[in-house]
């Protein structure tokens, strides 16, 4: 199987939206040199598209040491803790300066499942291991110390195996858990493969 990790070029496209539906089939790995690399095929994507977007954390232009990140140029990690002990995994897109991000909602689990199902504490694995941003954050060993990281070096990146869908085969639906976003919550700005049985919510 052909693999290639894409480069920074790639996450600087203006085409947030687009690029929340292109990550559908590309594979998030991850490797801290403890216990190897651990990994999954992304199966649902969220798109936040700032200053507009009253449900990204950079409304408004809001800057803060947490959300400082989201203006870097395309191509590196976003990563923060909800509700005080979830890590969420973030893609930081678009130029320097436009703080746009894709959350990564969902994958299936694929590389280092040992090492994945260690983490979650489970000891078999099921469709829905990794199925929501806490879970594959926590199978893949990416926590907000991660929040930074060049995604084209060797600690977190996403490869290319050549995995691809039609249009037909891809959802597009309102982004979850974002009711206070007034008309924002309405875009359907969130993405994921149809029938997929690691999909977080239909």
């Amino acid at each position: 199987m052909q693999k290639a990790i894409l480069p920074l070029s790639y996450y600087q496209s203006e085409d947030t939206l687009g690029l929340g539906v292109d990550l559908l089939g590309k594979f998030l790995i991850t490797d801290f040199g403890d216990k190897g690399r651990t990994g999954g095929m992304i199966v649902e994507t969220e798109s936040y598209l700032a200053p507009e977007d009253k449900a990204s954390h950079a409304y408004n232009f809001r800057r803060t040491n947490r959300t400082e990140v989201m203006y870097s140029s395309g191509g590196v990690a976003y990563v923060y803790l909800c509700y005080g002990m979830h890590h969420l995994f973030n893609i930081v897109t678009h130029k320097k300066g436009v703080p746009h991000a894709i959350l990564i909602r969902a994958i299936e689990l694929t590389d280092g499942i040992d090492t994945a199902l260690e983490r979650l504490e489970k000891k078999a694995l099921s469709p829905r291991a990794a199925s929501g941003p806490a879970l594959l954050s926590k199978a893949l060993g990416i926590k907000n110390i991660h929040t930074g990281i060049n995604l084209s070096q060797n600690q977190i990146w996403i490869e290319d195996r050549g995995v691809s869908f039609e249009s037909g085969d891809i959802a597009a639906k309102p982004r979850i858990g974002i009711d206070y976003a007034e008309e924002y919550a309405r875009k359907n700005w969130r993405f994921y493969i149809k029938n997929h049985s690691a999909v977080s919510k239909r």
